[in-house]
């Protein structure tokens, strides 16, 4: 069975930096992309960063050259870099896989910005 496991979120004071992990397990087939989406109280689910299995990286426009996106496939892994955080940043963290098949969500991980 596949399963996405999230860590590294926590409370981190305004300006200061995370970096968020995602280790998948199990078979996924025809993998497209991995990324990272965030829900706050009371909004949608989110976009943050994605990378596709060609290396493409997309980002949404509030990142603002503040986050950076990365994978690797050895260890099954991917990696979100957060810098310059905001208050505004404060939200679940979800990793997604897509696949041609379905797409598949971890459980999500916490990160609250505020000093």
């Amino acid at each position: 069975q596949v399963q996405l496991v999230e860590s590294g979120g926590g409370l981190v004071q305004p300006g200061g930096s995370l970096r968020l992990s995602c280790a998948v397990s199990g078979s996924i087939f025809r993998l497209y992309a991995m990324g990272w989406y965030r829900q706050a109280p009371g909004k949608q689910r989110e976009l943050v960063a994605e990378i596709t299995s060609a290396g493409r990286r997309n980002y949404a426009d509030f990142v603002e050259g503040r986050f950076s996106i990365s994978r690797d496939n050895a260890k099954n892994t991917v990696y979100l870099q957060m810098n310059s955080l905001k208050p505004e940043d404060t939200a679940v963290y979800y990793c997604n896989v897509r696949s041609d098949v379905r797409g598949y969500w971890g459980q999500g991980t916490q990160v609250t910005v505020s000093s």
